[in-house]
């Protein structure tokens, strides 16, 4: 079966106790303990079980509350008082309770011993019924019944695999992933598509059933094949005479099929070149064993039976999907399991009977497909789909290829135990409506999993800067007595992480800087410390709105143009102030005094690393012209109406060399709307965006301020800037109006990531977006606009602007630190 990263290992010991226990399975030696913070956590909180049981593997499936400290800022109400030294709000951790699914998976042979567990360690359940589904539901019925309490209800085998499927589609990026063996990437993982329908789930269990899957509810068995898994293990006993279906894989991996199989070139002395076959092909399972007078070893009999099965569902499913129309195989079941050969046979197969018109993809997380469905049908009154989800990957194992070259970890007699949780979301996550083809759209602009190079850097760079954030992270709770406890433990886990993805760099999805960064944050979280910067943001909010008004004096006083320039050169240094990079925080601690004039002196001159800031002021310079002779001629209704000017823009990624975006573009009024994600607190927000989104409000365009939902190092979050707006409103008139007028709006992301992901954003922001009819995108930061983005196409301008704090990707970017990215790209039309 598939290893898993992190994977708990629970000294099992086998002590067979008087013949065989009750549900006709040994009884385990009761010494065995299930530590809960490890395997079944939070299992005193759980409200909802469900239980899929298969031929060798169970899967349990709970719901749970989950309490965990949260980050809060409140404004004072400094009515009649001295603020000059006041802090700017109040910071308090409070306890917050949120939903979070459990999925457990284990071998049968401990189902016993778990099931006491639980009982032992449950302390209330809202329900008197467990959801059961895989064929084990009917063995295994009295035994749940009689351990837990809980009266079982059977549930439909494959409508839970279609509901689980569809769960793990909409809620997991990067749950799905093509097999490549031969290539530098094994796992290549796909991007969510917004529309996952429809497509075909070819199960592999002892048989095989292939069902089309149109909608949420609607799927239908189309075929199958009495060729399955108990096919091979079945004749896989026989030969071999190897009872164990994993003995029998790790037999296959290590065979040789040439030596049983007869090929074509066995047949005709090499290729068949009338019919295009080449002399590699089998054109006889075990063709060997007829003319060859000789034992063959087992490894060999398996490796060809392997093969001999997989080829044979392969072309089934191949001829299912060309009938049918469809592109996509999802396949599932105990016989895939993560195993290399079956997956890399298969893909073979379908690869070859379809020309490469059909894909052959697996599921991160097939196992659980069941469980999951069994839960959601559970749960339907609650609704479940209504949310969006997301993996916690502090409390989940991953992805781990049983190839003994791939990772030499063996499995020992311990019982091996694999979790996945998913936390359930404030708010409905969708995609930006802006962004150009939601079915293409990558966040990460590069992969670690292909760029060896790059990743040994950056896990290096994670791991050197692990002791400085769980000091950090300790430091912001003094009162705390267990802090230094907690953030030890979050040290370690964290640091097995990144062995673990050193090991399997796979293991979660595709490797980016992204998730290297959320995994940190889920880390955090797990031994609650929300948000380990909150008193460096307070401070630094309240240093920086000192500052504001001068910053905007020193702005009106400026011509026009010059005051462009000015800017976006303080957008761009107020993007300097990033703790989460390490040559800045080195500076901010050592250099107190290191303020926004000096982040300026640091940025890199003209001409920059990417500069299109001169296709931006032309912009800019062409808005006003049509502003002004929209006024001259009495028109007062701006928006709508455009003329052919010729300025140059960068052209977006995709577009052809004749595609003529880069010589003319329509010359417009200003822009409707702006969306602008921002990035940092402090100076970076208060004098680096305020000062940009007051020139654009001044200009008649509305603006979307956006900012994380959650805390991620000093990112400013959503809460922080509804105080910070307003203590500038109240400084400035011109934001003070805006607010009024609603022509400012503030949102939150759905995000508590220091990246960017535009396709899963709060569903409010999108409703507001498609509204104002935004029709210009900001974004800054180097993880939102390098990191992720970098190459996002969208339908509308936009900016993507950052400072490059980090010398590694400065100088792989062909510049140097503080080098600067200005990007202004605007759509094909």
């Amino acid at each position: 079966m598939p290893m898993r990263a992190g994977e708990e290992r629970v000294a099992f010991k086998m002590a067979e106790r008087g013949g065989r226990g009750s549900g006709g399975h040994g009884s385990l030696d009761k010494s065995i303990t299930l530590p809960p913070d490890e395997i079944f956590r939070n299992l005193e909180n759980a409200k909802r079980f469900a239980i899929d049981i298969g031929g060798s593997l169970t899967k349990l499936a709970y719901y749970s509350t989950v309490q965990h400290k949260v980050a809060r800022v409140r404004s004072f109400d400094h009515s009649g008082k001295d603020i000059e030294n006041e802090p700017l709000y109040e910071i308090s951790v409070q306890e917050e309770i949120t939903a979070r699914l459990h999925f457990i998976k284990f071998e049968n042979t401990y189902i016993e011993t778990c099931l006491d567990f639980i009982k032992d360690h449950l302390v209330n359940t809202e329900t008197k019924v467990i959801k059961a589904t895989g064929g084990g539901a009917y063995k295994f019925k009295d035994l749940i019944e009689k351990k837990l309490g809980l009266k079982v209800d059977k549930e439909d085998v494959m409508t839970c695999l279609i509901k689980g499927c569809n769960f793990v589609l909409r809620n997991i990026p990067h749950e799905v992933f093509a097999y490549q063996k031969d290539s530098d990437t094994e796992f290549r993982f796909q991007t969510n598509h917004p529309n996952i329908f429809p497509y075909l789930l070819v199960n592999i269990g002892s048989g095989v059933s292939i069902v089309k899957v149109e909608t949420e509810d609607k799927f239908e068995w189309i075929g199958g094949s009495s060729i399955g898994g108990g096919t091979f293990w079945g004749l896989g006993a026989l030969l071999t005479k190897t009872k164990k279906f994993d003995e029998l894989l790790q037999l296959a991996s290590k065979g040789q099929h040439t030596n049983v199989d007869m090929l074509v070139r066995d047949v005709y002395g090499g290729a068949y070149q009338t019919l295009g076959l080449s002399g590699n092909l089998i054109a006889s399972s075990f063709g060997k064993s007829t003319t060859a007078d000789k034992e063959f070893s087992k490894e060999d009999m398996a490796k060809s039976l392997l093969h001999m099965i997989s080829n044979d569902i392969g072309q089934l499913a191949c001829l299912y999907a060309k009938l049918h129309n469809l592109d996509k195989i999802y396949f599932g079941g105990f016989f895939i399991r993560g195993h290399p050969v079956t997956m890399r046979t298969i893909t073979y197969s379908i690869n070859f009977f379809s020309k490469g018109e059909v894909q052959a993809l697996f599921l991160r997380h097939e196992g659980y497909l069941g469980a999951i469905g069994a839960f959601l049908k559970g749960a339907e009154q609650d609704n479940p789909n209504q949310y969006s989800w997301g993996e916690n990957y502090a409390g989940s194992s991953g992805l781990m290829s049983t190839s003994p070259d791939v990772y030499p970890m063996q499995r020992t007699r311990s019982g091996t135990f694999d979790m996945l949780e998913m936390d359930r979301l404030e708010r409905p996550l969708v995609n930006l409506p802006l962004l150009k083809d939601p079915s293409t759209y990558i966040p990460d602009t590069v992969d670690l999993t292909d760029d060896a190079m790059a990743r040994k850097y950056w896990l290096t760079c994670f791991e050197e800067a692990l002791d400085g954030v769980a000091k950090r992270a300790a430091a912001s709770q003094p009162d705390s007595v267990d802090a230094l406890e907690r953030a030890e433990k979050f040290r370690q886990k964290y640091w097995n992480k990144l062995q673990t993805l050193r090991q399997q760099p796979f293991a979660y999805g595709t490797l980016t800087v992204r998730s290297l960064l959320d995994t940190r944050e889920h880390c955090l979280n797990e031994f609650n410390f929300p948000d380990p910067y909150s008193k460096v943001k307070q401070k630094e909010n309240g240093i920086a709105l000192k500052c504001f008004q001068s910053v905007i004096e020193s702005l009106d006083s400026l011509g026009w143009e010059e005051r462009q320039f000015a800017l976006v050169k303080g957008l761009l240094a107020g993007n300097v102030f990033d703790w989460g990079a390490k040559a800045v925080s080195d500076v901010l601690d050592s250099e107190p005094q290191f303020g926004f004039e000096e982040a300026k002196s640091k940025l890199q001159e003209r001409p920059w690393l990417e500069d299109s800031y001169s296709q931006w002021l032309e912009r800019l310079k062409a808005a006003a012209r049509a502003a002004a002779s929209l006024l001259e001629d009495g028109i007062l209704q701006l928006r709508g109406t455009t003329t052919r000017s010729p300025w140059p823009v960068s052209r977006q990624q995709g577009c052809g060399p004749d595609c003529g975006c880069a010589e003319a573009s329509d010359e417009g009024p200003p822009h409707k709307c702006a969306l602008i994600f921002a990035d940092n607190s402090g100076i970076d927000i208060i004098l680096g965006v305020f000062p940009f989104v007051r020139e654009l409000l001044s200009r008649g365009t509305e603006v979307i301020l956006a900012c994380n939902s959650g805390p991620a190092l000093n990112d400013v979050t959503y809460s922080e800037s509804l105080i910070v707006t307003e203590r500038i409103a109240a400084m400035d008139p011109v934001i003070q109006s805006a607010l009024r007028e609603e022509k400012l709006l503030l949102v939150q992301t759905g995000s508590s990531s220091p990246c960017l992901d535009l396709s899963r954003l709060d569903k409010g922001l999108a409703v507001l977006v498609r509204e104002r009819k935004t029709d210009l995108v900001i974004i800054e930061g180097m993880g939102r606009a390098i990191h992720t983005n970098y190459y996002a196409a969208l339908k509308c301008e936009s900016l993507k602007l950052a400072v490059i704090k980090n010398s590694w990707l400065a100088d792989r970017l062909g510049g140097k630190i503080f080098s600067v990215i200005f990007k202004y790209e605007v759509p094909c039309k």
